[in-house]
């Protein structure tokens, strides 16, 4: 990519700034402004031609390129600029929403949206020129070494702060480092209290929450009294005290449990932890903490957001990268980028404040190499370990008063840590999602994935372009050099370790090339069973067949798996307890960071050996036996688009709540599970409330929970309407996205349609696109547009009209108040998967009654995201007519369900929500 000549620009604007064109696209056609000024309006292909010859300004590259159908497009990316002068910021990845981030008009249409970049341009660089540009690390330095590779931003950012064109001043520019604080040691905290939270206390402290100002709620007040009663003490040893609370959409349940829990927190010197399934919902606790705390230094003690190690950007992999790009500088303006965002970051969380839009840009795989993603942490033996954004986080949740963190961290932290280091009282939040949480966390997974990692994680890299990955040897190798015994015992689990997959295993299986070793042998054994005997083999999607009777070759090679991991267990075994032997003999000599080493290579390889090796040596020897009461195993091919991604041998629970509860049952003294939708609109209320506490795992405790449910204040059978459409042939394709087509024009806009299927939803955006884009509304669809689905939901609720089509994950993460979201389409009744998995849970469950359940929580899930404030409105449709009527208690009372067909429900969605002029700005 050529740079941009020093001298061609003045930095300030003029509306003309740099001698490249400008490119916007639409889902079906494309604006262009050329060098000259003219605008021109073109087909997407046009454009493609246009964009080969010619190197233009666009926003988000990877979108771009996908619209238009290229592998590659050579543009200048405003987001990276953006990126660069504001790090740590988030703006919509949009000319509009970069326009609103800048406090210049947004563009009306495709045609402005091109004609606004070389302004946004000249914005950026003013706000450079001005000195807004973020100095948490040297701009100019930065900038310097990136123009040494040909970036095209750093000549006119160089120009704005005037500043030379020469190399930066040292070789380490990008060394950003040294720029963060280090953490200091603190003593250990004193136990926590255990004085109550009386639930007047809990209101009282809820007013002050809300201010005074505020308009009284007395549901919330009655919400914050029922959870309180989680914050008592228990009674004995193991048996938490639980509260089971509904809250309907518009209680107001953050506030309602941030009363007690703060209370409970300052009162007895220790954390509550507050669980969540979303990382939408992390950062909204987060923001409503403020109303305790409104001094963001106070509040940065106060509150600590917690993941697991994996989502943080660790900085020694940085410097390995910052070396590797030694050999290959194409690789160093995203490690400028990131530099920027490594000195401005609040955490160095890699989901927080670094935007999704540029892990897109910089690349997934990419981003994903600087965290620490597979235990390889040297803890004291790392030259920035006193700098560490996961030990920094660690400590400080030790000294907060809240710990906002997610299901999955939490599940491990109880299923492996000693009652010492874990917290007594916790808040789930979207407690809807524990069953599917636990179902992640406690299970094994005998596949190629799973072994290469382990592999990896104990030899190390086995290629150069994988060098950051340190093998067990590399990692306390100085530890050990003068104890023959551990030698000997990490030369043998490097031998060992061979018998699992190994780099291009995935090819190997696949073919008729030679497995290499005893995993891949089993595992391309597993694979043609997989592939005679499931249904579905010639599609895209992922397969799997039970496991008995298991084919001859199978067993063959899992007597032989099973031998190679007792081989790798012995020597870790022997290690560990070599490494434990070692700091009880000479702990007392070992200086601090030693311990830690030790210990945590301990832990790990205790850890491994237990959680991997152990569960899949007994998943070995059941093969003929079948699985253990409880237990439900398969084999499987995990599929993307016909591509292999994944093949192994499956073991979950049959109900994870069970491990879950065991783990979280002897250190918890008291939880909150909550959500809005924990019952399912049963009519039976007492079979509801039962159903809910199996869901969640709180029936298994010895003492029954609280129950508590505060009912929305919201008139929903005002504010909403429901239509199932009759006349639609769920089938057929083009009915399909015509009823689409009709009912998002209806609505002019703010239209979310979730689909059961991936390709369902592609065919239907294909269809629907040219008419949804030439009526001047904003088309998005997961699994198309090249983005996360975080951020197309971000652009979804900042376009106040646009359309979005996706299916579970965008259900799930959908949380857009106001107009941007007035119209729901569902494209089938959302019943459950049938794989092999839930046809166990639907044995065990209730059959058909297990069915109704999920698909009546759906519908529950999906239709709340409706109605979000008291003056929303919403239409609800679902293009099924074969909706039994015993999921209708899905829907609130009130809400009358109407079969119609598709012209009156267009007609009725029309004149309900009467959608104003086009606003162009979000509600």
């Amino acid at each position: 990519m050529s740079h941009l000549p020093s001298g061609t620009m003045d930095p300030r604007l003029r509306g003309e700034l740099l001698p490249y064109p400008a490119l916007a696209v639409g889902a079906t056609r494309a604006a262009w402004l050329a060098r000259d000024g003219e605008l021109a309006t073109l087909t997407l292909e046009e454009a493609a031609r246009l964009a080969q010859r010619e190197t233009p300004l666009v926003v988000h590259t990877r979108f771009v390129a996908r619209r238009l159908g290229l592998d590659r497009l050579q543009a200048l990316d405003l987001l990276e600029l953006f990126a660069f002068v504001h790090p740590a910021k988030f703006c919509l990845p949009t000319p509009r929403g970069l326009a609103r981030a800048l406090d210049l008009p947004p563009p009306q249409d495709l045609e402005d949206e091109a004609a606004i970049l070389p302004k946004l341009v000249g914005a950026l660089l003013d706000d450079a020129i001005e000195g807004k540009i973020d100095r948490s690390s040297d701009p100019v330095e930065i900038a310097q070494a990136l123009h040494e590779v040909r970036w095209p931003w750093a000549a006119p950012i160089l120009s704005a702060l005037g500043a030379p064109l020469t190399p930066p001043r040292t070789r380490g520019a990008l060394s950003v480092w040294n720029r963060l604080p280090e953490w200091r040691d603190e003593a250990p905290p004193d136990p926590p209290g255990t004085q109550p939270v009386d639930p007047a206390d809990a209101r009282r402290r809820l007013a002050e929450l809300t201010g005074a100002n505020a308009e009284p709620r007395p549901s919330q007040a009655d919400y914050a009294s029922a959870v309180s009663l989680a914050f008592a003490p228990r009674e004995e040893h193991g048996v938490p005290i639980a509260v089971l609370a509904e809250a309907g959409t518009g209680v107001g349940k953050t506030l309602g449990y941030l009363a007690p829990a703060t209370l409970w927190a300052e009162k007895n010197g220790a954390p509550v932890w507050i669980s969540t399934y979303t990382r939408n919902l992390q950062h909204q606790i987060d923001t409503e903490a403020a109303r305790r705390w409104p001094d963001p230094v106070e509040r940065a003690k106060r509150v600590v957001l917690r993941k697991g190690r994996e989502n943080y950007l660790c900085l020694l992999n940085y410097d390995d990268a910052l070396r590797g790009a030694a050999a290959t500088p194409a690789t160093l303006p995203a490690l400028g980028l990131i530099a920027r965002w490594i000195a401005a970051t609040r955490d160095g969380d890699l989901g927080g404040d670094l935007p999704g839009w540029l892990v897109d840009l910089l690349g997934r795989v990419r981003i994903a190499s600087l965290a620490d993603r597979r235990g390889e942490c040297v803890y004291g033996a790392c030259e920035h370990h006193k700098r560490c954004f996961v030990e920094r986080s660690v400590r400080a949740a030790r000294e907060a008063d809240l710990v906002i963190a997610n299901h999955a961290l939490v599940m491990v932290r109880a299923a492996r840590g000693d009652e010492a280091d874990l917290p007594s009282r916790y808040v789930f939040d979207e407690g809807h999602h524990l069953f599917d949480a636990a179902d992640s966390a406690f299970s094994a997974h005998l596949t190629g994935m799973e072994t290469s990692e382990l592999r990896r994680w104990l030899i190390g890299a086995e290629a150069a372009r994988s060098s950051r990955a340190r093998g067990i040897k590399r990692r306390i190798e100085d530890l050990v050099r003068e104890d023959p015994d551990a030698l000997a015992a990490i030369d043998a689990i490097g031998r060992a370790a061979r018998a699992l997959p190994g780099e291009g295993w995935a090819t190997r299986i696949g073919t008729e090339s030679t497995p290499q070793g005893a995993a891949e042998l089993f595992l391309a054994a597993v694979r043609r069973q997989v592939y005679a005997r499931a249904a579905g083999a010639d599609g895209p999607y992922g397969i799997e067949c039970e496991i008995a009777p298991p084919a001859d070759d199978v067993r063959t090679h899992a007597v032989n798996l099973r031998a190679a991991l007792d081989a790798l267990a012995s020597p870790m075994r022997d290690l560990a307890k070599r490494l434990r032997t070692r700091l009880d003999e000479e702990g007392e000599y070992l200086e601090g960071d030693s311990r830690t080493r030790i210990d945590a290579m301990a832990r790990a390889l205790e850890r491994r050996e237990q959680e991997h090796l152990t569960a899949w040596r007994a998943m070995l020897a059941e093969l003929d036996k079948g699985a253990p009461q409880g237990l439900v195993d398969w084999f499987g091919v995990e599929r993307v688009d016909g591509r292999d991604l994944d093949c192994g041998w499956y073991r979950h629970f049959v109900d994870p709540t069970a491990p879950f509860m065991a783990s979280l049952a002897p250190s918890a003294h008291g939880f909150v599970v909550t959500s809005a939708t924990l019952t399912d609109g049963n009519a039976d209320e007492m079979e509801d409330w039962r159903a809910a506490e199996a869901r969640t795992g709180v029936g298994r405790l010895a003492i029954p929970p609280v129950r508590a449910r505060v009912p929305s204040p919201f008139d929903y059978a005002r504010q909403t309407r429901v239509f199932v459409v009759n006349d639609v042939r769920k089938d057929d394709l083009d009915q399909v996205a015509a009823a689409y087509r009709a009912l998002f024009l209806a609505a002019g806009g703010g239209a979310l349609g979730l689909f059961t299927a991936v390709a369902r939803l592609k065919a239907v955006h294909t269809r629907i696109a040219p008419a949804i884009e030439a009526a001047g509304l904003p088309i998005l669809a997961q699994h198309v547009d090249q983005m996360d689905v975080q951020t197309l939901i971000e652009i979804f609720r900042g376009e106040g009209d646009a359309c979005l089509l996706g299916t579970d994950a965008v259900r799930d993460g959908v949380d857009v108040p106001g107009r941007a979201l007035r119209l729901i389409v569902f494209d089938r009744v959302p019943w459950p998967r049938p794989d092999l998995l839930h046809k166990a849970r639907r044995a065990a469950f209730g059959n058909k009654a297990w069915d109704d359940r999920l698909t009546r929580l759906r519908l529950r899930q999906a239709f709340g995201r409706l109605v979000r404030r008291a003056d929303d409105h919403g239409v609800f449709v679902l293009l099924d007519p074969m909706l039994p009527s015993r999921l209708a208690p899905a829907f609130p009372p009130g809400v009358e369900l109407v079969r119609c067909g598709l012209a009156q429900a267009v007609a009725a969605t029309r004149d309900f929500l009467e959608p104003p002029a086009r606003c162009t700005d979000a509600a």
